[in-house]
Order: C-alpha cells, then sequence, then structure tokens
C-alpha cells in the first residue's frame, strides 16, 4: 500500500496538470473577448466624450485582440488540448470581437461624426447606407465563421501551390484588423468629409464581400516555429515587436492593406492564367463539312 500511495498521488497531479493545460487556450479567448468588450464600451463613450482617443483605444484593442485569436488555436494544438467547447467559445469569441466591435466602430468612425455643414440629403443617405454596409460587414463576418466551422478543409476557387494552406475567403480578423488600422492610421479623428465617407463605404464593402468569397487568402497557420531555433525567433519577434509598436500607424495599415489585396491579386492572376491556358475553337477550313452545313449547323 505504501508503494501504491505515491503512484496515486503522481496520478492525481497529472490529471490536475492536464485540467489546467485545458485552461490556458481558453484564458486567450477569454481575452480576445475582453479585448472585444472594451472596444466595444470605448466605441460607445466616443459619442459623448474625446472621440479620436476613445476611438483609437477601440481600434487599437481589436488590434491587441488579433494575437489572442491566433495564439489560443495554436497552444490548443501544441498542447493537445483543442476541444469542441473551445472551437464553439472561439467563433463566439470572434463574432463579438471581429464582428460587432470593428463594426460598430466603422459606423461610429465613419458616418456618425459628418458635419451638419454637409448637404442634409447626402449626410442621411451616408449614414444609412453606412448603417447597413455595417451591418453586412457583421453578417458576412458571422457567415464567414460558420462556413469555416462545416467545413475547415473547403478549397478556394482558385487553388494555389500543392500541399500549401490557405484560408477560403478573408479571415474575418483580417478584415477587422484593416478596420481597426485604418481607423489608428489617420490617429482616429472622425471622418468629417463626405468624400471620404463615401471611400470608407467602399472599403468596408469590400471587406464584407472578400469574406464571404471563396478565393484565397495566404494563411499563417503553416509556419512552424518549433523548427526553428528559439533564440533567432525571439530576436525576431522582438524586431518586429519594437517596428510595429514604434510606427504602429502606418505599418499596420500597410500589413493590412496588403494582405486584402494579395487575396485580390491572386484571384485576378487565376483567371488571368487560366483564359491564357482556355483552348481556342479552330477555324473551319473552306469547303469543310461545317462550312457547307451553312451558317444554322455552323457553331
Amino acid at each position: 500500500m505504501n508503494h501504491d500511495r505515491p503512484a496515486e498521488a503522481k496520478a492525481r497531479n497529472r490529471a490536475r496538470v492536464r485540467r489546467g493545460m485545458y485552461l490556458l487556450p481558453s484564458l486567450f479567448t477569454a481575452g480576445n473577448i475582453g479585448a472585444g468588450y472594451f472596444s466595444i464600451t470605448q466605441t460607445l463613450a466616443a459619442i459623448t466624450g474625446d472621440a479620436a482617443q476613445h476611438l483609437d483605444w477601440a481600434a487599437i484593442a481589436i488590434l491587441f485582440a488579433i494575437p489572442f485569436d491566433s495564439l489560443d488555436g495554436r497552444i490548443a494544438r501544441m498542447t493537445n488540448t483543442a476541444s469542441e467547447f473551445g472551437r464553439e467559445l472561439d467563433s463566439l469569441a470572434d463574432v463579438i470581437t471581429f464582428g460587432v466591435a470593428p463594426s460598430l466602430l466603422a459606423f461610429i468612425w465613419g458616418f456618425h461624426f459628418l458635419p451638419q455643414s454637409v448637404n442634409p440629403s447626402l449626410r442621411q443617405h451616408l449614414i444609412q447606407a453606412g448603417g447597413f454596409i455595417c451591418f453586412l460587414f457583421l453578417l458576412s463576418g458571422a457567415s464567414r465563421l460558420a462556413r469555416f466551422n462545416i467545413s475547415p478543409d473547403a478549397q478556394p476557387r482558385n487553388p494555389g501551390r500543392p500541399g500549401r494552406k490557405y484560408f477560403v475567403g478573408m479571415p474575418i480578423p483580417a478584415a477587422a484588423g484593416l478596420v481597426a488600422a485604418s481607423v489608428h492610421f489617420f490617429y482616429a479623428y472622425p471622418v468629417e468629409s463626405w468624400w471620404v465617407a463615401i471611400g470608407w463605404l467602399m472599403l468596408v464593402a469590400v471587406c464584407a464581400f472578400l469574406m464571404v468569397s471563396t478565393w484565397r487568402f495566404w494563411s499563417a497557420k503553416e509556419i512552424n516555429f518549433s523548427r526553428s531555433h528559439p533564440f533567432q525567433v525571439l530576436a525576431l519577434l522582438a524586431v518586429v515587436a519594437y517596428i510595429v509598436v514604434r510606427f504602429s500607424n502606418g505599418v499596420v495599415f500597410l500589413a493590412a492593406l496588403l494582405y486584402m489585396f494579395s487575396g485580390i491579386w491572386a484571384r485576378a492572376a487565376y483567371g488571368w492564367q487560366r483564359r491564357r491556358r482556355k483552348p481556342r475553337q479552330p477555324a473551319a477550313l473552306p469547303g469543310s463539312e461545317a462550312e457547307s452545313l451553312g451558317p444554322r449547323y455552323s457553331g
């Protein structure tokens, strides 16, 4: 019996550690939800308070949530603690942080503060159209998550290199990141020009379309940090973190914009290559059977 007690204690300790490891990915998901909640509260506070400051904090909170969203799944796979509960919680968190929060931020920043000096009819139409497009952004993001949940191994209509992993449609964190990075790039000063509001309307609409599209977007899941030397990875991450923090306004906006255009360029290049490979119909020779049948049966 004396020999069995240490074994039982070790088994209990292993079970306790195992349960704690299951909580670790959920803590990152909780951080994701917390960032989304903070972004929503800051956006609402901008209506009656210092608009630029509150909107900037709302945008930064969304940008901070992106690493949390990428780390929870990666940690779950590394620790072999992935579960259905974790997947569902992650999807709900993404709807809040990358759906509700950026759509509300996009509407308040881009349309709510249009001045009264703008033509009243135009201003009213822009606010109504902005509210509708921001709702489409939220709806497209939720649809994108639902499609990913039911078909995690879906293939894009414009397939890329064999063996490489791609997202089908623009991921909702990337779309939300572009919205937040745009607000942060302009130091969160609310839009006050009608032509800027129209441009913002088009950008949000493009993000909504790309999320529900079947175009391919590069997936960072194929990056395996365990294959690299840890000190080199830490040094690289430190350099990247310094550049992002020091020049956050321009660097983050440029990275988000390039990612969006990478998917558009991949689809355009695929269509162009497909048209080049399409065989042409051979022309009918004089006196051939096709010519003798007349115009009704020649094509």
